[in-house]
């Protein structure tokens, strides 16, 4: 039994979450000919992505080494032996989490790109903006938790360990006798990362000298490759006595959210790990499905393909209609721009492919950007993302009678005025032929997260296919790197 309904410009899983696709996709826009006509390309592609699925083996996919590296991304949501995520990797990430439970005032992640956003959105999600803030009993036990290391901000970097200080000072004031507790969280799969390792470094130094008021720990998630493929990270955490987990082979940052690097942020704060990869492996599943109206990250990923390549729409504004979910877009932000920004084709071919993507989010941007989304080139398509039910969803009261135009808007919830602006941007939109699509989550929770983010992780994998480049390495980031090592050396030799 399928389990998808169908409607016509729609696709609704079992779950809920739906893909509704009909103001990308029809008269005027991206036709069902535009579709068929790929219908060949499309069948290789799939065929691509579940070759990839079973063996790891991507059409002329080589590491930054150049040499072979298998693709392994889709074998994240299943948890069993002999995974990259094994029954005892998962319990261990929750063990870890019950260890903090109650004991740790403060955790610090400490990381940037796929290492930072992936978690951010982890944190945002579960926690919302105001979890630091919360009493420990609010938190179920679970410790606060910052991020560093995703940028070399000198100030923040400063205001940070100040503020921890300041915690410490407050606990004994509260006559709290024993030692505020800090665990340093520091992911680099090399050891060698500038931005998160000296931040790490900074803040390292300057907690542990106020001993024994403030304990320290530290936990490194790197590469677990040992003797003489160990990396500087590993060894420094085996000279140190640190616990340690993987960033696994054959994951590139920008997909790891799936694996102990993200997963690792919602051990921290006791997201529901269990229920996130079973949102990301039911959607895998319906996307084995070799008819595109009934694959949604494969019918994602042709549209935009279409729409781009045929269409001129070479932007992507990826617009959530929820605050907590504005790291998603800043996360898919990197996914698609370091998987489908290529100077060039498999085959060497200059192509200078992908679009390029940009943060929106809801109500803020209708009164920031949508004058350019509406009046400016038709060269986007704007990808919205709808929570359809929230957990708190207060009445707007008639507090002002006496304001007719206040008093308009009373007695609706927030989610009413909400969808009915996101729904009057989509429409507005399409009278103008530009072409936009949405995501509907049923709820915003881990499982439903899941199923978004893996749709996008796979997403990329079938337009890499379509567009004929590798949509898993990076060779533009390179570029800088070069340049950046050698500079540093010398200014630390002057």
């Amino acid at each position: 039994m399928s389990n998808i309904k169908k409607k016509q410009s729609s696709i609704t899983l079992k779950s809920g979450f739906c893909f509704e696709y009909g103001n990308l996709y029809g008269e005027s826009r991206v036709t069902e000919r535009d579709v068929s006509d790929l219908a060949e390309q499309v069948a290789l592609a799939h065929q691509a992505v579940e070759h990839m699925r079973t063996t790891g083996e991507v059409r002329g996919h080589l590491s930054k080494d150049a040499t072979p590296e298998r693709v392994l991304f889709t074998q994240l949501p299943y948890v069993e032996e002999g995974n990259l995520n094994s029954p005892n990797s998962i319990a261990k990430l929750k063990d870890f989490g019950k260890s903090l439970q109650n004991r740790v005032d403060t955790v610090i992640s400490f990381g940037i790109g796929g290492s930072y956003l992936g978690n951010k959105v982890l944190f945002d999600v579960h926690c919302g903006e105001f979890w630091n803030s919360k009493t420990k009993i609010e938190r179920e036990g679970y410790p606060k938790l910052y991020f560093s290391g995703n940028n070399i901000d000198p100030r923040r970097t400063a205001e940070l360990i100040e503020h921890l200080l300041a915690e410490v000072q407050l606990k004994a004031i509260d006559g709290q006798n024993d030692p505020y507790k800090v665990a340093l969280v520091v992911i680099s799969k090399s050891g060698g990362t500038l931005d998160t390792m000296s931040t790490f470094m900074v803040i390292y130094e300057a907690l542990c000298q106020h001993a024994p008021k403030l304990e320290v720990e530290v936990v490194a998630v790197t590469d677990p490759a040992e003797g003489e493929k160990s990396t500087l990270l590993k060894k420094l955490a085996d000279e140190k006595g640190w616990p340690t987990f993987s960033v696994p082979d054959g994951v590139g940052g920008r997909f790891s959210i799936f694996s102990e690097v993200g997963l690792v942020t919602a051990a921290c704060v006791g997201l529901d790990i269990d229920e996130f990869l079973s949102g990301a492996r039911d959607m895998d599943v319906v996307c084995q499905n070799p008819d595109i109206y009934e694959n949604p990250a494969m019918l994602n990923a042709v549209l935009k393909f279409i729409a781009a390549e045929k269409y001129g729409r070479d932007i992507e504004v990826f617009m959530p209609y929820a605050d907590y979910l504005k790291s998603v877009a800043e996360w898919y932000v990197q996914l698609l721009a370091e998987s489908l920004g290529k100077r060039t084709d498999r085959e060497g071919k200059e192509v200078f492919y992908g679009r390029t993507p940009i943060v929106a989010v809801g109500t803020t941007d209708m009164h920031a950007q949508t004058q350019q989304h509406q009046d400016g080139k038709r060269n986007k398509v704007v990808q919205f993302l709808q929570v359809a039910e929230w957990d708190k969803d207060a009445v707007i009261p008639d507090v002002f009678p006496s304001a007719p135009k206040l008093s308009e808007i009373s007695t609706l919830h927030l989610s009413q005025a909400l969808e009915v602006a996101r729904a009057a941007n989509a429409d507005a939109l399409l009278s103008d032929d530009r072409f936009n699509a949405n995501f509907v989550l049923p709820k915003l929770n881990a499982y439903h997260l899941g199923e978004l983010l893996y749709l996008l992780a796979l997403s990329i994998a079938y337009e890499g296919e379509l567009a004929n480049v590798d949509a898993f390495d990076q060779p533009g980031v390179e570029a800088y790197k070069r340049l950046m090592g050698p500079r540093l050396k010398t200014l630390r030799e002057k």
